[in-house]
């Protein structure tokens, strides 16, 4: 136990109740694919959540028309005032390319659609994911109560320990020593701001209305990231507070295949690439790799003390050979293509849920 403070206000776990927070008041966004459908962990997140008496429960959904139905059917089934917001339609998908809003699908548009939505009748939001196999309904007390104490936005963090071993590899092994590596050739706030969230990877968040209108959202696996970036313009070091949520338990990704973490390391260091360049800070490309290398090499050797001083397994070796893949990800971000924020857009919330409720009684 520590009561360490980073340079965004840190909110321990010792042990006590969780604190009084604006459930009533708040809509949770939990983002789903069809990989969610009928999970244990899923299930016990929704029910969890039931508990809570949220305000208001939106569920983006990415899933194909085969498969919509039956899920929009199961979700109907938990106690919740919940909505679907099917984002695969296509309604949906018109309405979008109408206002170039299309592009890319992916984890950051389906939340983006969300927040618009759940904004319009709250003044705060809570996003979560739904493979969260620990889920307590603490975590969203935890999350929003910062928001009545005069925070714009809390962001979770979490030992990622499970069966012995070490998880989280993608924060742990492209993230920290990424921006590591920037911040000792750089010397910019944005950086601080970026080191000082013990998960930033998490995603698990809670904003005021004002905030999350005024995000730009990464279209895929780069949105966590995305959202630091404007939460630092938005909120800053005095708005900002990471919550301790305890020990998570996740469903995990292999490294290799279709939304592996190889693949999500390309949206990952894009995001902070582009966050990072955005304010003023400019990467040396052609040294960058190698120093990343570097900064994960000092990681690498701290973990495996780490595991060790614990008693836990620890795959050194197989470490290192991710930081190798990863490394491939440490260029320059490319096109911006992320979405506007919701206040600079011409689009109402309403029309986007008009245009998901007809795409969803199309598929019944």
């Amino acid at each position: 136990m520590e009561y360490v403070q980073e340079r965004v206000a840190t909110l321990h776990d010792y042990g006590g109740d969780p604190p009084e927070a604006p459930t009533d008041r708040a809509a949770v966004v939990v983002p789903m694919t069809e990989r969610e459908y009928g999970t244990w962990a899923t299930e016990r997140t929704l029910s969890t959540l039931s508990a809570l008496d949220p305000g208001r429960v939106i569920v983006p959904l990415r899933a194909s028309p085969d498969a919509v139905s039956d899920f929009e059917a199961w979700l109907a089934g938990f106690d919740l005032p919940l909505e679907v917001l099917w984002c695969s339609g296509e309604s949906l998908e018109a309405l979008l390319d109408a206002r170039g809003l299309d592009g890319e699908a992916g984890k950051g548009r389906d939340v983006w659609l969300a927040l618009g939505v759940a904004t319009t009748d709250h003044p705060f939001v809570v996003c979560h994911d739904a493979d969260v196999r620990s889920y307590e309904a603490a975590d969203v007390s935890r999350l929003l109560a910062p928001l009545e104490w005069g925070f714009a936005f809390s962001k979770g963090y979490y030992a990622r320990v499970e069966n012995d071993r070490l998880y989280g590899r993608l924060c742990r092994l492209l993230y920290r020593p990424l921006v590591r590596a920037l911040s000792d050739r750089h010397d910019a706030p944005v950086l601080d701001y970026l080191g000082a969230f013990r998960y930033a990877l998490a995603g698990e968040f809670a904003a005021t209305a004002q905030v999350a209108r005024g995000l730009r959202v990464e279209r895929r696996f780069g949105l966590e990231v995305g959202t630091l970036g404007g939460t630092f313009d938005l909120a800053g070091f005095d708005g900002t507070a990471q919550v301790d949520l305890g020990r998570y338990e996740h469903d995990h990704r292999a490294v290799s295949g279709p939304d592996g973490l190889a693949d999500m390391s390309d949206d990952v260091a894009a995001a902070v690439l582009r966050v990072v360049e955005a304010h003023g800070v400019e990467p040396d490309y052609e040294s960058l790799p190698a120093a990343f290398r570097e900064a994960a090499g000092a990681l690498v050797r701290g973990y495996d003390a780490d595991a060790r001083f614990n008693g836990l397994t620890y795959e050194a070796a197989e470490e290192r050979e991710q930081v190798d893949r990863y490394a491939e990800a440490v260029h320059p971000p490319g096109t911006d293509d992320r979405l506007p924020a919701w206040d600079a857009v011409d689009l109402e919330p309403s029309t986007v849920l008009e245009a998901a409720r007809a795409d969803l009684d199309s598929v019944q």
